[in-house]
């Protein structure tokens, strides 16, 4: 409802991108969205806001006025599956195949790292998602409560688990719960929290079991990797006689709570009626581009998925083997790769993409009812996107132009909660060099391998 108090903030000018009562994408030119307490109150355009005698209303008083003039308004982006401290390790493992990459190079490393290491990563990794547009990002690591400062720290949204393997016994679960349980609803709300097992092929059944009753004790959902990639799966089969998701079935994770699935690149169609069982329940996260890197053969299946009612969110992996955590990118890779692999230019088009990166990818991480779409009573998590550069001039369809030509680097300001994080690509809650200079200096003693340690190993 409106008041004659002055809002936290009015953006003036933008075209706002909104969702109909069907979830349709459209667009309304010349919008003012007005924020008040975090929440947006309202977005109306100049026919909602001239009253019957045709005189124009006045933009409401505003402690913070942003002109948003050739700039389109969106919902913030969600980064549904990262690793965000692994920033620290872009570009120290290429050009191999998934199992020398883990076990030559970035599970010994990983056996260094410090709780500081995370900080560092992960204060690096927000102020990238922060200039790229990403509001939120599902986070799935070690030492997580340096993440869960960071995030405090600089504003963002996340959900937060922290990983385990049954290599670590019993401990591991209990830290994993233990740190759902302390930080679920910290920084104002901004964060929630989940459980981490880390796949099917490192956990147990007996550990996945507990981890289903845990969650369902304490409401908590559950955030795993699962059918990665057809190797994982085809290996799966030859030892177990079952899928990596016929396991998080039969152990209770599939179907006894909300589950986020990471890639899902291995899912093949034994696994629908499970998944369609679980329907309302459960998400996959798909991050295309470390799919390419890792020359796997198949991709998230997505046509499958929406064709059985489970949302697909975007993600980008972390940057060890993404290089990027750039959710721009992973839309347009979505859309072409589902074209390229259904043999279909009409799937995905450019609003079903941005559907997943936005209503899609809020329930992905169980906030659907909070953020994903700029509608009264939704949090405020807005991006500004400047179109007026060469590279996306002329509009004719303005879907086509944010998936297919804008670039993450085209955002100019980021807002989350109301609070303004970047304004005309300024960073105003990370000191970026500072950050940078820091882990250079950490940085030999985090890329020693000389010790021969493992974290854990590959072995599907």
């Amino acid at each position: 409802m409106m008041t004659d108090s002055p809002a936290d903030l009015v953006i003036t000018g933008c075209t706002a991108l909104v969702h109909d009562d069907q979830e349709r994408i459209g667009f309304e030119e010349n919008a003012t969205i007005v924020v008040r307490d975090g929440v947006i109150e309202s977005v109306t355009t100049p026919t909602d806001r001239t009253p019957a005698d045709g005189t124009p209303a006045e933009v409401p008083s505003a402690a913070r006025h942003i002109d948003a003039r050739g700039q389109v308004a969106l919902p913030g982006l969600v980064n549904c599956h990262t690793h965000a401290p692994m920033v620290t390790l872009r570009g120290v493992a290429e050009d191999l195949p998934t199992e020398e990459w883990f076990n030559d190079v970035v599970w010994p490393v990983e056996s260094n790292l410090t709780a500081k290491d995370v900080e560092l990563g992960a204060r690096l990794a927000c102020a990238e998602m922060i200039r790229g547009g990403v509001t939120c990002f599902a986070d799935h690591y070690f030492s997580m409560d340096a993440v869960a400062s960071v995030v405090e720290e600089c504003g963002m949204r996340a959900l937060l688990g922290e990983a385990y393997f049954s290599s670590q016994g019993p401990q591991g679960r209990e830290k994993s719960l233990e740190f759902a349980l302390r930080h679920r609803g910290a920084a104002d709300g901004r964060i929630t929290t989940a459980l981490a097992p880390h796949a099917p092929y490192t956990v147990d059944d007996t550990d996945l079991a507990a981890t289903a009753e845990l969650a369902g004790a304490h409401g908590l959902p559950v955030h795993i990797h699962a059918a990665e990639n057809r190797d994982q799966t085809d290996v799966s089969l030859d030892r177990h006689g079952v899928t990596p998701i016929e396991i998080l079935e039969r152990t209770g994770i599939l179907g006894g709570t909300d589950v986020l699935i990471a890639h899902g690149t291995g899912i093949v169609e034994s696994d629908l009626p499970a998944l369609e069982r679980a329907r309302g329940r459960t998400a996959v996260a798909s991050a295309p581009r470390g799919y390419l890197k890792f020359a796997w053969p198949t991709t998230t299946p997505l046509r499958a998925l929406h064709d059985i009612g489970i949302p697909v969110g975007l993600a980008t992996d972390g940057a060890a083997s993404n290089n990027s955590l750039d959710v721009w990118e992973s839309m347009a890779l979505t859309a072409l790769i589902q074209k390229s692999t259904t043999g279909d230019p009409r799937w995905l088009t450019a609003r079903q993409a941005l559907h997943h990166a936005t209503l899609q990818s809020a329930r992905a991480v169980g906030l659907g009812d909070r953020i994903g779409s700029l509608a009264p009573g939704h949090r405020a998590d807005i991006v500004l996107v400047d179109l007026t550069g060469p590279h996306t001039q002329p509009v004719h369809d303005l879907a086509a132009t944010l998936v297919h030509s804008a670039r993450s680097s085209d955002v100019r300001t980021t807002i989350v909660d109301g609070r303004v994080l970047m304004h005309d690509r300024e960073l105003l809650t990370i000191d970026v060099p500072e950050v940078v200079r820091e882990l250079g200096e950490r940085m030999p003693a985090l890329l020693d391998r000389s010790h021969g340690r493992r974290i854990q190993d590959y072995d599907t």
